[in-house]
């Protein structure tokens, strides 16, 4: 049973480039322009008429975005609730003008050691995560930590969770990690790492959404019975002020925005578009966490029941519950 019609989660690209190479990321070797400032005003009054809650300031790097605080504070003044990422390497540049402005603020950690950490990154961050950490926590900001699982780091967890999060009062995000493309993200989680993982689920300062563990059980997407919503929950818009369709990952089709944001998504093209969401043959056995979590949240399922208790976890932790019926 559908509980919410209307898309929820805006992925807005503010630019694509980047300032670390990860292997396991192809973002950031596409050029790209930057959001306009003119762009996203009229873009978020569309957002916001059509019932989006979230705005994801995502890339690439957000921070390279030299107006990324006009941005948020556009979206804030407009009501949303908004989440950012960041490797942290500008973040000890960029914290004071950030603060208040990103109610869930993550930094990227893949490693508790400092050479393994930087070596995924493809650039020397580990220092900068150390220090954005104090100067957050100075600032009365509480980042999250999203630690992305492979088989190679699923053990450096504990050590993540008790020598980095726990002493800073810092919420643990698990994001187990997902193929997508041609990019190589080594092997997919064997059923026992599955099972090692989810015993993280209950830990003090720990969010795992088991419905994500509970998918790749299932062996992921599958297009005759479709788990995946993309289409319907999540606007996805590019540094180009393009709409993607039916997801980033996928971008098998790219609209214009034009400043006619409202109108292009309720237009026949896009919503015959919409309506296939899952149902591409590259959708067979997808497991991209950033798509599935809106999924889970709209539609009575198995998944609804399993991603439950941990939505409730992670809200009550960071309290952004309340915002989501101003």
């Amino acid at each position: 049973m559908r509980l919410i019609s209307h898309p929820v989660l805006c992925n807005y690209y503010v630019t694509y480039r980047c300032n670390a190479t990860c292997s396991f990321c192809d973002i950031w070797e596409k050029p790209s322009p930057y959001v306009t400032i003119e762009n996203f005003t009229e873009n978020l009054k569309a957002l916001k008429k059509l019932g989006v809650k979230v705005i994801d300031f995502t890339g690439g790097e957000p921070l390279l975005h030299q107006k990324i605080e006009e941005l948020l504070k556009i979206a804030k003044e407009m009501k949303f609730i908004t989440t950012l990422t960041t490797n942290t390497l500008l973040y000890p540049k960029s914290a004071e003008k950030l603060k208040g402005l990103v109610d869930m603020l993550h930094f990227s950690l893949d490693s508790p050691d400092k050479e393994e950490h930087d070596k995924m990154r493809g650039v020397a961050c580990f220092d900068f995560l150390i220090e954005s950490i104090r100067i957050a926590k100075n600032l009365g900001e509480r980042p999250d930590i999203i630690f992305t699982v492979f088989e190679h780091n699923i053990d450096k967890i504990e050590r993540v969770h008790k020598e980095i999060c726990m002493p800073n009062n810092l919420v643990l995000i698990l994001n187990p990690v997902f193929e997508y493309n041609q990019v190589q993200t080594g092997k997919s989680l064997s059923v026992n790492h599955l099972k090692k993982l989810q015993q993280w689920s209950g830990k003090k300062n720990v969010y795992l959404n088991d419905a994500f563990i509970q998918l790749r059980k299932d062996g992921g997407n599958r297009v005759e019975n479709p788990v995946c919503l993309a289409g319907s929950t999540t606007v996805v818009i590019s540094p180009e002020n393009k709409l993607m369709l039916p997801c980033y990952h996928l971008g098998i089709e790219q609209f214009d925005i034009s400043g006619n944001l409202y109108e292009l998504y309720h237009s026949e093209k896009v919503q015959k578009l919409t309506a296939l969401e899952g149902r591409y043959p590259q959708c067979e056995g997808c497991t991209i966490n950033c798509y599935m979590q809106p999924s889970f949240a709209v539609e009575i399922s198995k998944y609804w029941w399993k991603a439950l208790p941990s939505t409730l976890k992670y809200n009550r932790m960071k309290g952004t519950w309340k915002k989501l019926f101003n």
